[in-house]
C-alpha cells in the first residue's frame, strides 16, 4: 500500500538541570579566575567544573557545546571556527546573552548550540547477523554482509525468509532488522567536535527494532521514517512496522509522543511504554495496550529432542505469535526467527547449547506484544536409540531388551522401573556395551524401561536424553508361543506427538544408498516381516499436522542374527522366547 501523510512521534523527556558554578569553586587562585571570567555582566556561565576551563578546550552540556574563549577571540570567530558560518554569531551571542560582537576576555565560557555544529560522516558495524543479509551501497556496490563489515550512510540492507541483522551505532545504540525486511541508513552522522549521534533509518518493507542509547548527554537524534510516519526517539526501545494496515508503533520502553505533521497541539497522542498504536492513511490510531508477555510451562526450558518444541498457553485475543531464537538474552544474535497462527513453534538444525527464546502475542490490529523471554538448554545428543523390545506384554520366563545401535555409542544406560517416574529402579544399568540385555523375569504387573545412548563429545563421555518410556505388563507363562513381534516380526517405535504421520527408511548402508524399506506411516512404529540375518540402518522424519516437517533424526543401527526355524518358517520357541542369538 502507498502510504502518504507523514507523521512524527519524538520522545518526551524532562529539561536537563543546570548546575551552579559557584558550587564547584575550591581555591582562592581559582576563585580570582573565575571572577575575572564572570565580571561582564552581559555573559552567563556554562554548567562546567572549573577544572575544565582550559582556554581553548570544548565540552558537551546538551543542548550545547560549551567553549572557553582564547585570547582575542570574537562572536564572529568562534562562530566561523566551530559552526562554519560566521553569521551564526548573532545566535551564539543571543544565547549567551552578549548583545554585541566584540572581544570576550580569555577562559570565558561560551555556549554554543548543539544544532548549530557542522555533521560528518558516521557509520554502523555488524555485531550479530543470521542468513545472507544483502546490502548496496551508494556507489552501486552491492554483496551480502559479513560480521564486523561497516556500513555507511546510504546503504539499503536486506534481510530473505531466514536473516537476520543487528548494527551497532558508535553510541551503542543497536538497530535489529528481522526477516523479510528492507531498511537504508539514509542518515548515517554524527556532530564535529562533541559525536553527537545524527541517525535516519527509512523502513521500506518489514520491521525494524531499535534500542536507542540514551541522547540527553548529547542531544542526539534517532528516526525511524516510513512513507507516513517518523519515530524520533530518545534512550527508548521501539518496533515501528509497516503492514497492510498501515504503520504499527510499539514501545516497549520510554515514552513516544505522536504527532501529525501539521504539529498541531491538539493531534498530539502519547505512548507510553506498553502501548502502541496503528498509524494509516485516515490518520493516527488511538493508543492500544500491548498484550502482555505469553506465558509458557517451564518444561520447555531443557529441550531433549533435535527439533525444538515450545508452547505457551493459548490465549483468544491473539491472532499469532512471532518466535526468535538467540545466543544472547537481548536477542541481538538472533539465529532463527518465524511467526505462527497456534501456540506451538518448532524449529530445527540447532546444536546442544544454551539459547535464549523471545515470544510475543499480535493482536488482530497487528500490534506485536510485549516479550517473553526465557534462557533454554538444549541437550538433545547423542540421540536415544530406537527401542525394539519388550513391546505391550511378556509371557515368557525371563526379559530380554534390545534397541537399536547408536553410530558413536560406546555404551548404553537402561533403566526399567514400577513407576512412570523411574522412582522405583529394578534395573539400572549404565555401561551396557551391546544393544541387549537379558534379566530375570519378575513378578506380574506393569514396568517401565528406556535407555540412553552413551558417547565421545570433545573428548570426553556424554550422556545423552532418554528415550521415550516403553510401558510392558509381564503376564503368566505360557506353554504355547504367543503370535508375538520377537517371532517372525520386527518392530520398532520412537518418540512421537499426536497427529504425527512418519516416512522410515531402512537400508543396508549407512549412507541410504541401497534402501531396503520406505514407507509412510500413520502411527510412531514400524512392524514388518523380519529381515534376513544381515547389519541395518534406520531413520525416521515426521510431518506434523499443520505440515511441519522435522529433519531425520541421526541414523540407527540394528544387526539380525541368524535364528532356529522349523520346517514352515516359524521361528522355534522355548519357554524363554525364540530360539537364536541377539533379536
Amino acid at each position: 500500500m502507498r502510504l502518504t501523510r507523514p507523521l512524527l512521534l519524538r520522545q518526551i523527556s524532562p529539561p536537563l538541570p543546570r548546575l551552579l558554578l559557584s558550587s564547584l569553586i575550591r581555591s582562592p587562585l581559582l576563585c580570582l579566575a573565575l571572577i575575572a571570567v564572570a565580571t561582564p555582566s552581559s555573559i552567563s556561565a556554562a554548567p562546567v567544573t572549573a577544572a575544565m576551563q582550559i582556554p581553548g578546550s570544548f565540552i558537551s552540556t546538551p543542548p550545547d557545546m560549551t567553549y572557553f574563549a582564547l585570547q582575542g577571540d570574537t562572536l564572529s570567530s568562534i562562530a566561523k571556527r566551530y559552526t562554519e558560518r560566521t553569521q551564526n554569531w548573532q545566535i551564539i551571542g543571543k544565547r549567551n546573552k552578549i548583545s554585541n560582537d566584540r572581544a570576550i576576555p580569555i577562559g570565558t565560557p561560551i555556549l554554543i548550540p548543539l544544532d548549530l555544529l557542522p555533521e560528518e560522516a558516521s557509520e554502523a558495524r555488524v555485531i550479530a547477523m543470521t542468513g545472507n543479509p544483502a546490502y548496496k551501497a551508494v556507489d552501486g556496490s552491492s554483496g551480502n554482509l559479513a560480521l564486523g563489515s561497516i556500513v555507511k550512510e546510504g546503504t539499503q540492507i536486506s534481510t530473505d525468509k531466514n536473516g537476520f541483522l543487528t548494527l551497532a551505532l558508535p553510541d551503542e545504540t543497536r538497530i535489529s532488522i528481522p526477516s523479510n525486511s528492507d531498511v537504508s541508513l539514509a542518515k548515517l552522522r554524527k556532530t564535529r567536535y562533541t559525536g553527537s549521534p545524527r541517525t535516519e533509518v527509512s523502513l521500506l518493507q518489514g520491521k525494524v527494532e531499535s534500542r536507542v542509547s540514551p541522547l540527553s548527554n548529547n542531544k542526539g537524534r534517532y528516526e525511524v521514517r516510513t512513507n507516513l510516519a517518523v519515530a524520533g526517539v530518545r534512550g527508548t526501545n521501539f518496533r515501528v512496522g509497516v503492514n497492510t494496515d498501515g504503520v504499527a508503533n510499539e514501545v516497549l520502553e520510554g515514552g513516544v509522543a505522536v504527532n501529525s505533521a501539521e504539529g498541531k497541539k491538539s493531534d498530539e497522542l502519547i505512548l507510553p511504554a506498553g502501548k502502541g498504536n496503528v498509524v494509516s492513511t485516515s490518520g493516527v490510531g488511538k493508543p492500544i495496550d500491548l498484550l502482555t508477555p505469553p506465558v509458557m510451562n517451564d518444561s520447555f526450558l531443557l529441550q531433549e529432542r533435535p527439533t525444538l518444541l515450545f508452547q505457551v498457553e493459548d490465549r483468544p485475543e491473539a491472532v499469532g505469535y512471532r518466535v526468535q531464537i538467540a545466543r544472547d538474552k537481548e536477542v541481538l544474535d538472533v539465529l532463527a526467527e518465524n511467526r505462527y497462527k497456534e501456540n506451538r513453534f518448532k524449529f530445527d538444525g540447532f546444536a546442544d547449547g544454551n539459547y535464549f527464546v523471545r515470544i510475543t502475542a499480535i493482536d488482530k490490529l497487528g500490534l506485536e506484544g510485549l516479550p517473553m523471554i526465557k534462557a533454554f538448554k538444549m541437550k538433545a545428543r547423542p540421540e536415544p536409540p530406537f527401542t525394539v523390545q519388550p513391546k505391550n506384554k511378556v509371557r515368557a520366563e525371563s526379559l530380554n531388551f534390545a534397541w537399536t545401535e547408536a553410530s558413536n555409542a560406546i555404551a548404553y544406560h537402561l533403566q526399567v522401573a514400577s513407576d512412570a517416574g523411574f522412582r522405583n529402579l529394578l534395573i539400572d544399568k549404565t555401561d551396557l556395551k551391546e544393544a541387549q540385555f537379558g534379566a530375570g523375569r519378575p513378578k506380574e504387573g506393569d514396568y517401565y524401561w528406556r535407555v540412553a545412548t552413551i558417547a565421545p563429545t570433545n573428548g570426553q563421555t556424554d550422556h545423552g536424553p532418554y528415550s521415550d518410556v516403553q510401558k510392558f505388563t509381564v503376564l503368566p507363562v505360557t506353554s504355547m508361543a504367543p503370535p508375538d513381534d520377537a517371532g517372525n516380526l520386527l518392530s520398532l517405535s520412537w518418540s512421537s506427538e499426536p497427529g504425527q504421520t512418519f516416512l522410515i527408511q531402512v537400508s543396508t548402508d549407512a549412507e541410504f544408498r541401497k534402501i531396503y524399506l520406505s514407507k509412510e506411516l500413520d502411527k510412531a512404529e514400524l512392524k514388518i516381516k523380519r529381515p534376513d540375518a544381515g547389519v541395518y540402518f534406520i531413520r525416521v522424519r515426521s510431518t506434523d499436522p499443520d505440515g511441519y516437517v522435522s529433519a531425520f533424526t541421526s541414523t540407527q543401527k540394528i544387526t539380525l542374527l541368524p535364528r532356529w526355524t522349523s520346517s514352515d518358517g516359524s521361528v522355534i520357541q522355548s519357554g524363554s522366547g525364540p530360539v537364536g542369538t541377539n533379536y
